[in-house]
C-alpha cells in the first residue's frame, strides 16, 4: 500500500470520525439543518459550496492550459458571494427560513416554493454527482482502485458523517477541510517551487500573452462564469443555508463576506500549479491529470498530504450539497404540503432518510454517467437553472406586478430553455443562434422576459401580507 493512499485513507477516517463525534449536537431537525451558527461555523460550511473539486484539479487544468486566467473561477465565485454579503444576506437570513424556496415562497407563493424546491434539488444532485465522478476518479487515477470500488468507499463515507451529524458535520468537518486545502497547495507551491528552478521559470518558459494574461482563458468564459456565480450565488441552497442558520443578521453578512475573502484566491494557487505541471510535464496528453501527475513527482508524505487536500476539496462540498437536497425536500415538499403539523422527531427522520438517499442517488448516478460527457451537460444545465431561478425571485422582491402564477410558468420555461440549449450544444457542438450565448446568457433571458409577460397574462396577484413558510 502506497502511502499516498495511506495518508488519503487517514484522513478520509478522520473526517468521518468528526460527523460521527457531531451526533450528538444534531438531537433536533433545527440542529440538522442548521441553527444559531457563529461566524467561523457559518464561514466552514458554505466555503464547500464554492471550494469542490473544480477549483482544485478543474482549475489546476485551466492553468495547464491558459494560465493564470483560469483563476477566474474561484474569483467569480467569490465576486457573487460577496454580492449576495452586500445586498440580500440580511433580508434572507431576516425572512426566518431555512432554504431558499421558503424564501421564495415568501415572495412568490407556495406552488414556486415547490416547483424551486424540486428545480433545486436537481441541481444538488448534478453538482454531489460530479463531486463524487472526481473522488471515484482520484481514487483510479492516484491510488490505483477499482472505480466502483472507489465510489461506494467515498460515498458511503460522505453519507455517513452526513446523516450524523447534519450541519454541525459539516461545519467541523470543513474547519479541517478548509485548512487542508489552502495548507496542501502551499506546500505543493513551495515544493513544486524547488523541483522547477523557482517561481520565475514559470514567467522564463511560459509565454506571457498566453499564461499570465488575465484573460486568455476568453472574455465570454470570464463573464459568463461572473455572470453564472453572482446569480447563482443567491440561490445556492448548499451555500445560503448556513447563512439562513446563522445566529443573527449580522452574523449572516460577516460570515458571506469572509467565505468570499476565503474562496476567491484559492484559484489563483491551484492555477499556479497548473502552470508548473505545464513546465515539469508539457506533454501531458490529457490536462485534466496535471494536479495529480504533478502530486505524484513529489515526495510521498508530500504527494499524499497535497492528495489529501484535493480530497479535502470534493469532501467539503459533496456533504452540504446533500444536506441541502435533503433539507429542501424534507422542509419544502414534505413538512410544507404533506405534514405541516408532523412531530420534529418524524421531521428529523425524514431530514435523514432524505438526505441518505440523495447520497445514494449521487452514487449511482456517479457510476452510471462515468465516462460520459453528460454529466457536465447535465450540471451547466443545473447551473443555469440555479440563476434563472434568482432572476425570477428578483422580480418577486422588486416588481409589484409579479404573480405568482407567472412566475410559476416562468420557472417552468425557463428549466425548458435551459434544457434545450445543453441538449443543442451536445448534440451539434455550438449553441443555437449565437456562439456567445451560452445557457447562462439564454436561461436568464429567458427567465427576465417570461416573467415579466406571464404576469400579465396571467394575473392573480398574491395579497400583501405575504404567505408565511416553514
Amino acid at each position: 500500500m502506497s502511502v499516498q493512499l495511506v495518508i488519503i485513507l487517514i484522513y478520509f477516517v478522520i473526517t468521518v470520525c468528526i460527523g460521527l463525534y457531531a451526533k450528538k449536537k444534531s438531537i433536533s431537525a433545527s440542529s440538522f439543518h442548521g441553527a444559531g451558527l457563529g461566524v467561523l461555523m457559518c464561514v466552514a460550511a458554505g466555503t464547500g459550496e464554492w471550494l469542490g473539486g473544480t477549483s482544485t484539479t478543474g482549475v489546476s487544468e485551466y492553468g495547464y492550459l491558459y494560465g493564470l486566467s483560469g483563476a477566474w473561477y474561484t474569483i467569480a465565485n467569490g465576486i457573487g458571494v460577496i454580492f449576495l454579503a452586500v445586498l440580500f444576506a440580511k433580508l434572507y437570513r431576516s425572512l426566518e427560513t431555512v432554504t431558499v424556496p421558503g424564501i421564495i415562497e415568501k415572495y412568490i407563493g407556495v406552488d414556486a416554493r415547490v416547483i424551486s424546491s424540486v428545480l433545486l434539488t436537481f441541481v444538488m444532485i448534478a453538482v454531489g454527482t460530479a463531486q463524487i465522478i472526481a473522488a471515484g476518479t482520484l481514487g483510479v487515477t492516484v491510488l490505483g482502485l477499482d472505480y466502483v470500488t472507489s465510489v461506494i468507499i467515498f460515498g458511503i463515507g460522505f453519507i455517513v458523517y452526513t446523516l450524523a451529524g447534519g450541519m454541525t458535520a459539516i461545519g467541523y468537518t470543513n474547519i479541517m477541510h478548509l485548512i487542508a486545502m489552502y495548507g496542501g497547495v502551499i506546500l505543493a507551491l513551495i515544493l513544486v517551487s524547488a523541483n522547477i528552478g523557482g517561481l520565475e521559470r514559470l514567467s522564463a518558459t511560459l509565454p506571457a500573452h498566453e499564461y499570465f494574461n488575465w484573460f486568455s482563458i476568453g472574455k465570454p468564459k470570464v463573464y459568463s462564469w461572473i455572470i453564472a456565480s453572482i446569480l447563482g450565488a443567491c440561490t445556492a441552497q448548499a451555500g445560503i443555508q448556513p447563512i439562513l442558520a446563522a445566529k443573527d443578521v449580522n452574523v449572516a453578512r460577516r460570515a458571506a463576506v469572509i467565505t468570499a475573502l476565503a474562496v476567491a484566491p484559492f484559484g489563483i494557487l491551484t492555477a499556479l500549479l497548473g502552470m508548473a505541471a505545464k513546465v515539469q510535464f508539457p506533454q501531458l496528453v490529457n490536462a485534466k491529470l496535471a494536479l495529480p501527475t504533478l502530486m505524484m513527482s513529489l515526495p510521498s508524505y508530500a504527494g499524499g498530504i497535497v492528495l489529501a487536500s484535493i480530497m479535502a476539496a470534493i469532501l467539503s462540498t459533496v456533504s452540504p450539497v446533500i444536506l441541502a437536497a435533503g433539507t429542501m425536500v424534507t422542509k419544502d415538499i414534505y413538512q410544507r404540503i404533506f405534514k405541516p403539523h408532523a412531530a420534529d422527531g418524524d421531521v428529523l427522520f425524514m431530514s435523514r432518510l432524505v438526505t441518505g438517499l440523495a447520497g445514494v442517488l449521487c452514487i449511482f448516478l456517479s457510476i452510471v454517467m462515468y465516462g460520459s460527457a453528460r454529466i457536465l451537460d447535465m450540471v451547466y444545465f443545473a447551473y443555469s437553472i440555479r440563476g434563472s431561478l434568482f432572476v425570477v425571485l428578483l422580480f418577486g422582491i422588486y416588481w409589484r406586478k409579479t404573480t405568482p402564477r407567472g412566475a410559476l410558468w416562468a420557472m417552468v420555461l425557463t428549466s425548458i430553455v435551459g434544457f434545450f440549449w445543453v441538449i443543442y450544444k451536445a448534440v451539434y457542438g455550438h449553441f443555437p443562434i449565437h456562439p456567445s450565448i451560452s445557457e447562462t446568457y439564454a436561461s436568464v433571458i429567458a427567465a427576465t422576459v417570461s416573467t415579466y409577460i406571464l404576469s400579465f397574462i396571467l394575473p392573480h396577484r398574491m395579497t400583501e401580507g405575504k404567505q408565511t413558510g416553514i
